[in-house]
């Protein structure tokens, strides 16, 4: 943890665990005889309960959105640049409820969880939950938090797609969706990059056809391939080149001082050796992932993002899944996301529109790619602390 907290970070917090014994029908007609949810909280409910605000993760995702579980920590909560007293996501004004997925690894029932019928990891034999399911799943604990009803549901890229969910299938439990760089459902592109991912993983030695915690091991080389391949997707050119330096025909024009953040030691190995910054970084980014993550919750994840597809009820037509949504909408897309592109936003939007929904929409120039909704861009920050602000007033009248 820094020497100092951050006079806008929510300090030290500490997870609370929410015990579900009602059993839980999924939407492959599965059920969870019962499971638990990982939750935070941050900021106070106010008298009349009218300021929560549900946090849904992305893939990689928790419960841990800001703030620091104790004083070793070296970085905040994944979403901390939006969270915090005073920040876009005002815990001075909301209490903000941020909870880790069915399926995930950090603590809620998921595949790394022991199956009670059996004594042993659930490992593949945990059921595929899709966005429905946690949605089904975050409305339980919803009224277990005797929370009436969500100010705003707020959530990015997978997370954004549980937002709509919100929207369509509890209208009368939210007032504002907020759905960040998201999609109404995935390209052939993006299955596609997902199947890789997977692909990378079950044909790892080590995945022992996801019993690989019965083994004592787990798939560590399917894991950093997974997210590498990724983290590529994440982020756009510009953003690659401003983070690992000039290009290879600066190298070729032996200027020293042009190629020095972009090899890592200067001249090349003539070999397959990690020789370029982005190597060595993508080489990182998935060995931090794999020693942190379940493998066997990545392809529930990813699945869950495949099979998303909210106009299967309705004929296909998006704006007919929204017909019922009282809620009023926020949507923002990034102008370099090219995983979930401006466009894919403006779909949502339309079918608002056509739906007769009231919907504010944004699309913000940024070189970050994909990336850019979990980082503090000026004009991305600056919009969604204006539009909750509105929403804080909103729910003091409704308080009166």
């Amino acid at each position: 943890m820094p020497e100092s907290i951050p006079i806008d970070s929510v300090g030290l917090v500490s997870p609370q665990v929410y015990k579900f014994d009602e059993p839980l029908t999924l939407r492959s007609g599965k059920v969870l005889p019962n499971y638990q949810l990982v939750v935070e909280t941050y900021g106070e409910l106010n008298a009349s309960k009218t300021n929560a605000i549900l946090i849904c993760h992305a893939l990689s995702g928790d419960h841990h959105a800001a703030g620091y579980h104790d004083e070793e920590d070296s970085k905040p909560g994944w979403w901390d640049s939006c969270i915090g007293p005073g920040k876009a996501i005002d815990t001075n004004l909301f209490h903000v409820v941020s909870l880790n997925n069915l399926g995930g690894c950090a603590g809620s029932t998921g595949p790394a969880s022991i199956n009670p019928e059996t004594g042993q990891y659930y490992g593949p034999d945990f059921p595929v939950v899709t966005v429905r399911d946690w949605v089904n799943s975050q409305l339980r604990l919803m009224d277990k938090m005797d929370i009436p009803e969500w100010a705003a549901v707020v959530g990015g890229s997978l997370g954004g797609m549980q937002v709509l969910r919100w929207a369509i299938s509890y209208p009368e439990r939210v007032r504002h969706a907020v759905c960040i760089a998201a999609a109404p459902k995935l390209s052939a592109q993006n299955i596609a990059f997902n199947e890789v991912a997977r692909h990378s993983i079950t044909s790892d030695r080590n995945f022992h056809n996801g019993r690989y915690l019965e083994k004592g091991t787990y798939p560590k080389q399917g894991l950093m391939l997974a997210r590498m391949v990724g983290h590529i997707t994440y982020l756009s050119d510009s953003a690659m080149r401003a983070k690992f330096g000039k290009s290879v025909s600066d190298f070729e024009q032996n200027s020293s001082e042009n190629f020095g953040r972009d090899l890592r030691t200067g001249t090349l190995s003539f070999g397959f050796n990690v020789d370029f910054q982005v190597e060595s970084y993508l080489h990182y980014q998935g060995e931090r992932f794999s020693e942190n993550f379940d493998a066997n919750t990545y392809l529930l994840m990813t699945k869950a993002l495949d099979y998303f597809d909210p106009t299967v009820d309705f004929e296909g037509d998006l704006s007919k899944a929204f017909a019922n949504s009282d809620c009023k909408f926020l949507l923002m897309s990034f102008s370099t996301d090219w995983r979930f592109p401006p466009e894919r936003s403006r779909e949502i939007v339309n079918a608002l529109l056509k739906a007769g929904r009231e919907v504010s929409y944004l699309e913000i120039q940024a070189d970050q790619g994909h990336d850019a909704f979990l980082l503090a861009i000026p004009r991305y920050i600056e919009a969604l602390s204006a539009y909750l602000k509105k929403v804080h007033e909103q729910s003091d009248q409704n308080a009166a």
